[in-house]
């Protein structure tokens, strides 16, 4: 092992419990023992994922939230005898591999509950709500501190819980910690005073307006967190381990608008001030650790960082609170180990905090160990597959039925948590497989394939593995990117798959094989407009084409607006036009990198044009048209189109012909790779 990982891999305790290392893999939705949405259970893919992780060196692993109450069904967790039944003997092999686990136990959303736009009529009609209430209590899974906003449904108010409710959830987690302790569970976390999630709606000024003993001063906001350790502690006896989540600063500005990095902005939620009271009254009413980040839902993206915020972007806060307590901290947030290892060594934190890397690649701690860096296949900060919750104006959480009960699973892993779809199952009969393209997914189905046992050769035109995905990745933020195609040209080689780079195909019948897959990906859509061939498309621009100060994207998907915040970064003035009433209205994409850009451009003052089109190209100039028909005259240097874009397939027909990735249908990295693995795992 590299002596600067070192301090990762010591053991230190929290309370009585000795831990063999100091990483942790913090909680996902998705990842619960008991299951998600369904009726509560011992779920079987959550179990296979955590005793993997735990036979490769993970310290201390945190399953994602229980409700103690189902979501489906509005049962209590502490009734489900037979899910606790099964956990003890899985416990007991946990033990064994000499990791550590705690349950996460959650009191719910309040405003932050991501209302499906399914069902975004129901929940506005009083009288569907209570036909729907055995099944799915949506109000009651809104409930919040006080009457306010939901964060995904604009128009949308969240009742006020009751002082009787919270006393039986007070209750509930007590007996529901007892059954956990029971089954050899070496403790449980609390969730949360984090992220904006109901117990820190409790505890924020802005979101609590409560006149009784849960609202007002400082002791009674942060009561139900603290009457929960302590009737927990009751129950368990002190020594009974018990875990926060907690979020140091809220970042938040106001409903629905957070604080990006650097900014100066007035604080509504918890400032660092109060947080040093915060941490240490916690700390005192009963908590043995406290696991933490920053933001809540309305700063969503300090909790679940994507690419665009900064490496290891929660530690100064984390570490400044350290201070003020004796118990363990924990950091998460992009976190890198040769930075938190060295935290580690400075006593600034107690441990790493980390999540969706175990979902891109679960044995990454055992590679570090290893010394196998180059192995590790690194997770992007896409959240396309493992929180893919859209949300813009008009629509309320977008993200299909199936990924709402299916979270926690990974646009560039197919395996992770997937019940068994996705497996490398060798072939029966070895064929030669032809991959026509050598981007993303025609690395992707030529690497499975070949694991698989077969014998692929890629056909590459240029003299370099990537694609489009190439151009993607040049973007300053796009380490991880970079990162990523670095790994594939490793396994290519070597896994030795013949690659015949500066070689194009432009007939099927010239090659030889059992079955051709098509990875040919797609060509960029152009506007039809007078002047319109001096416009710059995306990939042109991303591949190098220099540009002016005045740069007008046309276009606000998620393309437009990454190249928008680059243009910034550069020191240039971009600007966007968009068709529609919102930017970046893609099914698929969380709100939590969409709301980071957004909000990036509120504040850096990014002109940006809603429900307007470009209606003229001029020498210096675009003008454009809002709805209403007010033209406005723009005074531009250059045009970038970021209007999407149409598959370009060598063929779509003929006999064992695949298609995959744009080439098939334009998507994301999720649906590239997905797809790329059903056709690799059917030849």
């Amino acid at each position: 092992m590299n002596k600067k990982f070192e301090p990762l891999f010591t053991p230190w305790k929290i309370g009585n419990c000795e831990i063999k290392n100091r990483i942790v893999l913090c909680p996902m939705g998705g990842t619960s023992i008991f299951g998600w949405m369904e009726k509560h259970h011992f779920d079987k893919d959550a179990s296979e994922f955590f005793m993997d992780l735990a036979k490769h060196d993970v310290g201390l692993i945190i399953p994602g939230i229980a409700p103690i109450r189902n979501i489906m069904g509005n049962k209590w967790l502490y009734k489900a005898d037979g899910a606790f039944k099964k956990l003890k003997p899985f416990m007991e092999e946990i033990h064994k591999t000499g990791a550590k686990m705690f349950v996460q136990l959650t009191a719910g959303f309040g405003r932050s509950f991501s209302i499906p736009n399914s069902l975004k009529g129901i929940i506005k009609n009083k009288f569907m709500c209570k036909i729907l209430k055995p099944i799915i209590d949506l109000e009651r899974l809104c409930a919040s501190p006080s009457k306010l906003p939901s964060r995904w449904l604009e128009g949308y108010t969240c009742r006020e819980i009751t002082k009787e409710e919270i006393e039986e959830m007070v209750e509930a987690f007590a007996k529901t910690a007892k059954k956990c302790q029971e089954a050899g569970v070496d403790g449980v976390e609390i969730h949360a005073v984090h992220e904006g999630y109901l117990l820190d709606q409790f505890t924020l000024p802005y979101t609590n307006q409560r006149n009784d003993e849960y609202g007002g001063s400082f002791e009674n906001r942060y009561r139900f967190a603290t009457d929960i350790v302590k009737r927990i502690k009751e129950v368990c006896g002190k020594d009974y381990p018990v875990s926060l989540r907690y979020s140091v600063v809220s970042k938040t500005k106001g409903f629905c608008e957070g604080a990006v990095p650097g900014e100066k902005y007035k604080e509504v939620g918890r400032s660092l001030k109060e947080s040093e009271k915060a941490a240490k009254y916690l700390q005192d009413a009963g908590y043995d650790m406290l696991n933490c980040d920053n933001g809540t839902y309305d700063a969503w993206y300090w909790s679940h960082p994507p690419g665009y915020m900064p490496t290891n972007c929660n530690l100064s806060d984390v570490s400044h609170i350290k201070n003020f307590v004796s118990i363990p901290v924990v950091c998460a947030g992009r976190m890198e180990p040769e930075v938190a290892a060295k935290a580690i060594k400075e006593k600034q934190i107690d441990a790493m905090g980390v999540a969706r890397q175990f979902l891109t690649d679960s044995h990454w701690v055992t590679k570090l160990k290893e010394d196998r860096l180059e192995d590790i296949m690194p997770c992007i900060c896409c959240h396309n597959g493992c929180f893919p919750m859209s949300h813009h104006k008009g629509v309320a959480c977008d993200a299909p039925m199936e990924d709402s009960k299916h979270m926690a699973r990974c646009a560039l892993n197919p395996t992770t948590m997937d019940g068994g779809k996705f497996d490398i199952i060798p072939a029966k009969k070895q064929k030669t497989v032809a991959v026509i393209g050598g981007g993303v997914g025609g690395m992707e189905v030529a690497r499975v394939a070949t694991l698989r046992g077969h014998k692929v050769t890629i056909y590459e035109k240029t003299n370099k593995l990537g694609g489009v995905f190439i151009p993607a990745s040049n973007m300053s933020f796009k380490e991880r990117d970079r990162a990523l195609l670095k790994w594939y040209r490793k396994q290519i080689e070597d896994l030795k798959i013949d690659v015949k780079f500066k070689t194009e195909i432009t007939d099927l019948s010239s090659i030889e094989a059992d079955e051709i897959v098509i990875a040919t990906g797609a060509t960029p859509k152009r506007l039809r407009l007078p002047g319109s061939e001096n416009c710059i498309t995306a990939v042109d621009y991303l591949s190098g084409k220099e540009v002016k100060d005045n740069v007008l994207i046309v276009g606000g998907g998620l393309t437009g607006c990454e190249i928008a915040y680059d243009l910034f970064l550069k020191g240039k003035k971009p600007m966007i036009v968009e068709s529609l009433n919102d930017l970046m209205t893609t099914s698929g994409l969380c709100l939590a990198n969409s709301s980071y850009l957004k909000d990036f451009f509120k504040t850096n003052k990014v002109p940006v044009y809603l429900e307007s089109k470009l209606l003229q190209i001029g020498d210096g100039f675009a003008l454009i048209s809002d709805k209403d028909g007010k033209s406005q005259k723009l005074k531009v240097d250059n045009i970038i189109t970021a209007i999407g874009y149409i598959p370009s397939p060598l063929a779509t027909k003929g006999k064992n012909v695949h298609l995959v990735g744009d080439a098939l249908k334009i998507g994301n990295l999720r649906t590239v790779v997905w797809r790329a693995w059903e056709v690799a795992e059917k030849i």
